[in-house]
């Protein structure tokens, strides 16, 4: 390939044929695996890179065997990650376990790895170079539910550049499945074995729709934030919050006296719904939604299994106008925020499993923000045998209204990562930074 520029420096990237790595050993009879209605509605490929510094104590040059290796090995337990997403009778996705295999792939890159400089902001054309894509895929039953690709840099230093899909993983699986992976890699036993088995999370057999369901309503754009979309380059860019700026919202959310008390998530997630709104220009009586996903293992009674494989999260949601989100105080934006995760209990979460048997709907995404939250995921504790990554990154984000929410190292600040049109993004820093 042609040379990429990046922090001032051109590099280029030499990668071999991908080849399937198939699981070691069958230690199953299904022919085919079941996903939950949790799993459904989010068929998008998260991709991310992994950075490991050079070890002075142990050479690099046999690192993709080794990881290829422990790979074959994990994807016993993990089986159905090496066969294929399909669809079955009902309509529904399922994975046909076939032990096709991962595609693997080794490349070298001419430079060293400090050469990327900081990768917490996404950048689809570097990053997009450490990682397998399949650039002609039709749909998502054409991509693998999981790739992998292992570079190797003149410093010594290498990246593991992962896709894998998020139907089969949300958050919390995906760390566990590469802690096991590297783990593995180090001839250590699982320390969180998967739990495999998704059928308890399958609908009621009456099922019983007992909520609202609001994060599944069509909204109207009545504020034309498609055009500017289409119209404008799309960047992204991170801002970070150290504890002490975090204390001063939490401090702004509680003047009035309408809450009495708050998190770190619920007082951003109030800002940052607040300034992109006001960013995107949106008018005061558009409808704006909020989504963000809640992990329901615990809510269960009993909770989930330790290691419970599969999304084991659920979008709820905060529905209002733009003019009462940007002009009634801050509190009542965290109080909405608040109510939202009060509601997901177990009802609300076997509700929301039922509706979608009864409907197949899917979330609507117009005029909403979507936060992802990843501060409680350890991905800077990943040992392969070369110690923990010095950095870890997206490629770029699934979709147009993704928030991200990043822990930044071992600090306890928060990172926000999003992407907006040029001009919205210069409106957002300015409210944000305020």
């Amino acid at each position: 390939m042609d040379g990429i520029y990046r922090t001032g420096k051109v590099f280029s990237v030499k990668k071999s044929q991908p080849i399937l790595v198939q699981s070691e050993g069958v230690t199953h009879d299904e022919e085919f695996y079941f996903l939950s209605n949790l799993d459904q509605n989010i068929a998008v490929i998260i991709q991310t890179v992994y950075c490991f510094k050079q070890d002075d104590m142990k050479c690099s040059k046999n690192v993709a065997n080794v990881i290829k290796q422990a790979l074959a090995k994990v994807l016993v337990h993990f089986y159905p990650l090496a066969g294929n997403l399909t669809i079955s009778p009902d309509g529904k996705l399922i994975v046909e376990c076939s032990n096709d295999g991962v595609p693997f792939v080794e490349a070298v890159a001419d430079c060293s790895i400090d050469v990327l400089g900081d990768i917490t902001i996404p950048d689809p054309v570097i990053l997009g170079e450490l990682v397998h894509t399949i650039p002609g895929a039709k749909n998502i039953l054409a991509m693998p539910l999981l790739t992998a690709q292992v570079t190797r840099f003149k410093c010594g230093g290498f990246v593991l550049g992962m896709t894998i899909n998020h139907c089969m993983t949300d958050g919390i699986s995906a760390m566990e499945f590469v802690n096991s992976w590297a783990e593995t890699a180090r001839g250590m036993s699982l320390t969180v074995p998967p739990f495999v088995d998704r059928s308890i999370l399958r609908s009621r057999q009456s099922p019983t729709i007992s909520y609202d369901h609001k994060e599944f309503m069509e909204i109207q754009d009545k504020s034309n934030m498609e055009r500017l979309y289409e119209e404008e380059q799309i960047v992204y860019d991170s801002f970070y919050f150290d504890q002490e700026k975090i204390g001063r919202l939490k401090k702004l959310a509680m003047e009035d006296g309408e809450i009495k008390s708050c998190t770190s998530f619920t007082v951003l997630t109030a800002l940052v719904w607040r300034a992109r709104s006001k960013a995107l220009k949106m008018k005061p009586h558009q409808e704006t939604k909020l989504l963000f996903a809640v992990d329901g293992r615990s809510k269960f009674s009993p909770p989930l299994p330790k290691g419970y494989f599969g999304n084991g999260i659920v979008l709820t949601c905060c529905l209002c106008k733009v003019g009462e989100l940007v002009q009634k105080p801050f509190s009542h934006v965290v109080g909405l925020v608040q109510d939202a995760i009060k509601m997901v209990d177990e009802e609300f979460i076997r509700s929301t499993i039922d509706y979608f048997e009864v409907t197949r709907a899917r979330p609507s995404l117009t005029a909403t923000l979507l936060i992802t939250s990843w501060t409680r995921l350890s991905f800077n504790t990943t040992n392969f045998g070369w110690g923990d990554p010095s950095q870890s990154g997206c490629v770029t984000l699934p979709e147009k209204e993704v928030v991200l929410f990043l822990s930044k190292g071992r600090d306890k600040g928060t990172t926000l990562l999003l992407g907006l049109p040029r001009t919205a993004m210069k409106t957002f820093q300015d409210l944000i930074l305020a």
